[in-house]
């Protein structure tokens, strides 16, 4: 399937974001064609391994290992190897056309915000966490749409890939039953797959319109993340807060910006969802099968973040 194995080249990067490619991320743009290449000839020698090989795919574990090609076969066998260990996120509802999947976008769950051509800022989404029916889904399936979202945004968002994103946790509206519905364990694991395995670059977290009462209780969410995590989480029951973390010019309406609406966010999302339905469909058949793991040739610890039982371990983030 052309997908898995065939190459449609990639994208050239804005002026700015190349050069900040070049300065913060080691790229040579001479030999990325060479760093690729390499990539996906170890990956086709690994018999455990079952993974997308397109050149953009690629590039964005390079990029998001510095081009250290060590460090990007590493962070591609955590890909598909820890997916595995979180069957709650990645299962058989991970469909671009999935009902569930389609009505947690058209709630406004998750909100990806368009910045401008030229900026060379990270990528922005804006989570509402008070907007879904806790009776009706599960932390797991917000999670497990955010985890679409995350990979089309590794596989088409410059941004996101050269200078990183940020999560903006919008807690208007949140109720006892969303915070019992959070699933801290599912959290700590998602949390160490996103830093361990995917190759864009979390620069912060940010939980805006947070109760007064609750703003303690949530300072305590940091033990939930990585060391420099914990650093780059802010928390504030302030509704401005938001202005700190994203131009006003680039928000909706509803967040008291200029560009349009969220149903005309919701509406692009939607569309972009299922322009990649095919790619969904064909990520069902990657993976790892540690039972041909070649450990000898591999060279790759394959213990997890997560411990032998599942449970979460503390990380260090490069």
């Amino acid at each position: 399937m052309s997908i898995i194995k065939e190459s449609a080249g990639v994208r050239p990067l804005p002026a700015e974001l190349q050069r900040k490619a070049i300065d913060e991320l080691n790229e040579v743009p001479d030999r990325v064609p060479s760093d690729i290449a390499a990539l996906r000839e170890w990956l086709l020698k690994q018999p455990h391994l079952c993974c997308c090989l397109t050149d953009q795919f690629l590039l964005s574990f390079l990029r998001g290992s510095k081009f250290s090609l060590e460090k990007a076969k590493h962070k591609i066998d955590r890909y598909y190897t820890l997916q595995a260990r979180i069957p709650e996120v990645f299962n058989e509802h991970r469909l671009a056309d999935d009902a569930q999947v389609l009505e947690i976008i058209r709630m406004g769950v998750i909100l990806r915000i368009p910045l401008d051509v030229g900026d060379t800022g990270p990528a922005v989404t804006i989570i509402r966490a008070g907007s879904y029916d806790t009776q009706k889904f599960k932390f797991q399936d917000i999670i497990r749409v955010g985890s679409m979202f995350g990979e089309i945004m590794m596989l088409e968002d410059d941004n996101a890939n050269v200078s990183g994103y940020i999560e903006i946790m919008d807690m208007a509206g949140v109720t006892a039953a969303h915070l019992f519905a959070l699933q801290p364990q599912l959290l700590s694991k998602f949390s160490a797959f996103a830093d361990e395995a995917m190759p864009t670059r979390q620069k912060g977290i940010h939980f805006i319109n947070v109760p007064a009462s609750f703003e303690s209780g949530f300072n305590s969410l940091r033990a939930f993340f990585p060391a420099k995590i914990k650093n780059r989480v802010s928390v504030s029951s302030d509704p401005e807060a938001i202005f700190e973390c994203v131009k006003r010019d680039y928000l909706p309406q509803e967040y008291g910006g200029s560009r349009g609406t969220m149903q005309d966010i919701i509406g692009q999302m939607e569309s972009k969802m299922l322009s990649y339905g095919e790619y969904f469909e064909q990520s069902h058949l990657f993976g790892a099968n540690e039972k041909l793991r070649d450990d000898n040739s591999a060279n790759i610890d394959c213990q997890s973040s997560f411990g032998l039982d599942g449970s979460f371990r503390m990380l260090d983030i490069d």
